[in-house]
């Protein structure tokens, strides 16, 4: 059995699909090499090495017509510098040249320092060929010489090809690398896997190792830096956007590195199999929404949680794997370390997978976490279906005034129930679009729903719809559309009440007095489908300048105000002018007509003005008898009157017709509504007469 050298397309120019994970694996060799600082610098490339393909010394001199033009933008180059041990030039052509090398093997499970050993394979420094075309490694140890050598991944691939060896070629040594430790110079890097920032690094690594220690890299701490700037808590982009968070016994996540506010919870157990001894710490929390956890292109989606296992990733993300379905598990983000998945013992296989992004998923210990976590994750939904709705709530009553008002007003035994129905419709997920109108269009159906229920009294409904699940509640105000039958039901007989009485008055002056004492306010007796009048006291003023000789004066020329002449109102999309007329006076269709368009040309000028000419305008007449036909040739009365109210789309109503048709519009739709009327029924059936 051979083994050729195209392995290395296999397991290091086309294995690693990102700069991140190419950089994780040059700063956990740092790592084992006892560094105490790794720098990593993403910068234009000033100069061309210093020696040539052939090793020869470039000529020094006047650019020339080879150089690129000054507008082309520089090449890009990324710099891994540590202050580790070194590696003397045999110990890289036998360590970091050779593909597969054990360091565990061969040097023991720890570094000097007593180190855990992060590398296994020996084979994560090929990642760099996934990354840059180039590749110029320096490198000393304590007291030896500094040396270089260059990679290019076109000749290697040359080598490969026609299968002889392939042997790096010696370059001199920059005075800014001929320090102790190693530096690797990364250039002519693949645009696809390198498009990341600085601060998009900076984000990435930062979830990605668990050395972010306090202590200074004298005291065995393990420092990071980007461009100058180390990183810490700071850059752990999902911290910041924790609402609630659990946390495994020996995890000591320090206040400060959380957000104001977070409420924190203690699981109780971290022992996997405690009498293997596999334990775990680490944590994982929720988000307030979703989409907190995917909407950072830099930091990339945060929706996971990565497992570590000797302080780096060994499998990128596990909650797919738990096969969880509550809602829960849309809202985590997280880390779990679990160094047993990684063990130097010789019973277990070595399970991680050649990039290090997951596990060989059949391996008893992987098993035996998911079901661990899949627990966890139970009791944590428990803790925060029960504590997210109280938070939510408490938000939602600062975000809507009205809100808390309408709280505020509940009897005291209704305010738990309306608290917890406010929280879980202040924590569903809705699309960013449209959240603000969407989640105001929930609160108003939840509280319309809230009040029905709330008419009967009957506590127990009241906390039964407080206590709904978010997916219950979906289900609920889906059909809110019933709710509002309900409620209607009680307005419409409310109405029809009022309509009844309007019925009983006999004399003229009486139905006079009361309907315009009530039409303006309640045109649905003009018309059922009018709900409401909004009024333009601007526009009221702006109509009677315009048409002064409209409105009838008395004899000091002062506007007569004891009755309603006539009223504007804007109702379901539409210009309505309503004017009302005594009871017991005559008038003709032609004369109506002639004042009618009055107050129509008036109105339409207004509207003309405000650039809303299309607006629909309508003027009805309220009279106690029908209208006259002075001049009606060999027209019907009414045919006369049509004839004359269509070029203002006018009509009238007479008092008692008004009364007799909304009460019989009302009594059929009564009739109709076999919904509201099921509903009506089934509420009534839960009454204070059956609660117990």
């Amino acid at each position: 059995m051979t083994v050729d050298l195209s392995v290395l397309e296999s397991l290091g120019i086309n294995l690693y699909s990102n700069a991140a994970a190419v950089l994780s694996e040059l700063v956990a060799n740092a790592y084992d090499a006892d560094a105490g600082q790794v720098d990593i610098t993403w910068q234009p490339r000033a100069a061309p090495s210093p020696l040539g393909q052939t090793g020869q010394p470039v000529a020094e001199g006047p650019t020339t017509a080879a150089d690129p033009p000054d507008e082309e933008p520089a090449v890009q180059e990324v710099v891994i510098s540590d202050d580790g041990c070194g590696m003397t030039v045999p110990e890289a052509n036998a360590r970091f040249l050779k593909a597969g090398y054990k360091k565990r093997d061969a040097e023991g499970n720890r570094s000097p320092k007593g180190r855990p050993f992060m590398g296994r394979k020996g084979i994560g420094k090929l990642s760099v060929f996934s990354l840059a075309q180039t590749v110029e490694v320096y490198s000393k140890t304590e007291g030896g010489q500094p040396h270089g050598f260059q990679i290019r991944v076109e000749a290697l691939e040359d080598a490969i090809r026609l299968s002889r060896p392939y042997h790096p070629v010696p370059v001199a040594v920059p005075a800014e690398y001929a320090k102790r430790g190693t530096t690797l110079v990364l250039s002519d890097l693949k645009k696809k896997r390198a498009g990341l920032t600085a601060n998009a690094l900076r984000k990435r690594l930062a979830r990605r190792f668990d050395v972010l220690d306090p202590r200074t890299p004298e005291a065995g701490g393990f420092h990071i830096f980007i461009n100058g700037t180390r990183i810490t808590w700071a850059d752990r982009q999902e911290l910041k956007r924790l609402e609630f968070i659990w946390e495994f016994p020996a995890t000591n996540l320090e206040p400060h590195v959380l957000p104001p506010g977070v409420r924190r919870f203690a699981l109780a157990s971290g022992a996997v199999n405690a009498q293997r001894g596999w334990t775990i710490s680490g944590w994982f929390g929720t988000a307030k929404r979703p989409t907190d956890l995917v909407d950072d292109e830099e930091a990339g989606s945060l929706k996971n949680i990565i497992v570590l296992a000797r302080k780096r990733p060994i499998q990128e993300g596990i909650i797919e794997k738990l096969d969880f379905s509550r809602l829960f598990g849309n809202y985590v983000t997280g880390q779990i370390e679990a160094d047993f998945l990684d063990s130097d013992d010789p019973e277990y296989d070595d399970i991680a997978t050649s990039d290090r992004q997951r596990l060989i998923e059949d391996d008893e210990r992987v098993l035996a976490l998911q079901d661990f976590l899949r627990k966890a994750f139970v009791t944590a939904a428990d803790d925060w279906s029960e504590a997210r709705p109280k938070k939510e709530a408490a938000d939602a009553l600062v975000n809507y005034p009205k809100l808390q008002e309408w709280l505020s007003k509940r009897p005291d035994w209704q305010k738990p129930a309306a608290e917890g129905m406010i929280g879980t419709i202040a924590s569903l997920e809705l699309e960013r679009r449209n959240e603000k109108e969407d989640r105001a269009s929930l609160f108003r159906s939840g509280v319309l729903a809230f009040e029905r229920i709330g008419l009967r009294e009957v506590a127990r409904d009241l906390e039964n719809l407080s206590m709904v699940t978010a997916e219950d509640l979906l289900h609920l105000l889906g059909a809110q559309d019933a709710y509002e039958s309900a409620l209607w039901l009680d307005i419409l007989r409310s109405r029809v009440e009022a309509i009844s009485s309007f019925r009983n008055l006999t004399r003229a002056d009486e139905k006079e007095k009361v309907l315009q004492e009530h039409l303006f306010d309640h045109l649905w007796l003009l018309d059922p489908a009018w709900e409401r009048a909004a009024t333009s006291t601007r526009m009221e003023e702006n109509l009677r300048h315009i048409a002064p000789d409209a409105f009838p004066v008395d004899e000091a020329g002062k506007e007569l105000t004891g009755r309603i002449d006539i009223r504007y109102a804007q109702a379901n999309g539409r210009h309505v002018i309503v004017e009302l007329k005594r009871y017991t006076v005559k008038k003709d269709a032609l004369e109506l007509q002639e004042q009618g368009l009055k107050y129509y040309s008036a109105l339409r000028s207004i509207l003309e003005q405000q650039n809303r000419a299309d607006e629909p305008i309508e003027v009805v007449f309220v009279l106690g008898e029908k209208p006259g036909a002075a001049r009606r040739g060999g027209e019907s009365v009414d045919e006369y009157s049509e004839s004359m109210f269509k070029s203002i789309s006018g009509r009238y109503v007479l008092y008692d017709e008004l009364i007799e048709n909304a009460c019989r519009q009302y009594e059929d739709y009564l009739e109709a509504s076999d919904r509201a009327r099921e509903l009506d029924e089934l509420l009534a059936a839960l009454g204070p007469e059956d609660s117990d």
